[in-house]
């Protein structure tokens, strides 16, 4: 039976989610890292509690295409936007981590690590010329196994995790110059939201820079001095290139709007918040205090675009439900589709 005619509007309309739905998790958890950062602990908490939900919904989406609808999965497995499964639990992790939870924060993290071959191979093999920005989400994806590493090795003193996370940081790098490549640069001007991650990917790289040094700092013996005079250049380049994309991508949506809600606009929360989050996060480790003021008004641009995403989400949903997911159905084979 066709989602236009399924009984079930809302089974229906949930069913056409596009893999990059996955992104309204990865923004909700990285602003709830950011607010937990800057000491707003209630707000995180109840960003966390909706990052959960959401997550669980996916995952259970996830398994039902996997074990029911087959064919599909496999189509879905192939899109770039597929890599936000790996993506959304790295973050969802690495909060989970600052919360206390080492043991829940590491079965999220051997999932992930589970998860992340076998999707980025699919994906990687789809590649094509002129990509949108969503390319760039097997960087982010293989940068969140090094920020969830390096957040639990910190967490439980385990150098050898550390260490182990040394290597998606490098191999992200490796993605990230791969997929720039790759990616249609028109997408500045034209695209619907995804195009934020050609930043937002190496903001999530100089996370995952500051929490290797982070976990240095505990007092374990990770790198010599060398290594972390390397570790540290690297990682403040990588915030200063994340600030640039930042500053041009903000002035092509001011000189060529794009207003119009779209999934992928949770795209463009997650890139604002990830700068957030790094911005805070390098301040704090290599001792540069007056970034921290500039970390935090990030923070709160990232939380209103999140609000105004999230109403425009729920606009889009109550559309859906009422056409019984047809509509949906068409947004999601548009959303995943390379151009």
């Amino acid at each position: 039976m066709s989602s236009a005619t399924s009984p079930y509007p809302l089974r229906a309309w949930w069913a056409q989610r596009p893999p990059a739905a996955g992104a309204a998790v990865m923004a909700t958890g990285i602003l709830s890292v950011g607010l937990h950062l800057t000491g707003h602990e209630f707000l995180s908490r109840i960003a966390l509690v909706l990052a959960c939900a959401a997550w669980l919904t996916l995952a259970a989406n996830f398994v039902y295409l996997l074990l029911v609808e087959r064919a599909q999965w496999v189509t879905r497995a192939g899109t770039p936007g597929a890599l936000t499964a790996v993506a959304a639990t790295t973050v969802l992790g690495t909060r989970i981590s600052l919360s206390g939870r080492p043991t829940l924060a590491a079965a999220l993290l051997a999932l992930a690590a589970l998860l992340w071959p076998a999707l980025l191979f699919l994906v990687v093999t789809h590649w094509g010329r002129r990509m949108p920005g969503a390319v760039f989400l097997g960087c982010v994806a293989t940068e969140g196994l090094a920020v969830l590493g390096a957040t639990l090795s910190a967490a439980t003193s385990t150098p050898w995790l550390a260490h182990a996370s040394l290597v998606p940081f490098l191999l992200g790098i490796v993605l990230y110059l791969i997929a720039l490549f790759r990616f249609d640069l028109r997408q500045v001007a034209r695209g619907s939201g995804d195009h934020w991650v050609a930043g937002g990917a190496l903001a999530i790289s100089a996370l995952a820079g500051a929490k290797l040094l982070a976990a240095a700092g505990t007092g374990m013996y990770l790198w010599n001095e060398d290594d972390s005079a390397v570790l540290h250049d690297l990682t403040v380049f990588l915030l200063a290139l994340d600030l640039a994309w930042y500053a041009v991508l903000l002035a092509a949506e001011i000189a060529w709007p794009r207003i119009r809600y779209d999934v992928r606009r949770w795209s463009t929360v997650f890139p604002l918040g990830m700068t957030a989050a790094a911005t805070l996060s390098v301040a704090a480790v290599v001792d540069v205090p007056w970034l921290d003021a500039p970390g935090q008004v990030l923070l709160w641009i990232a939380v209103a675009a999140w609000l105004a995403v999230a109403a425009g989400a729920v606009v889009q949903a109550r559309a859906g439900l009422r056409s019984g997911g047809a509509d949906a159905g068409a947004e999601g084979l548009r959303s995943t589709a390379p151009r």
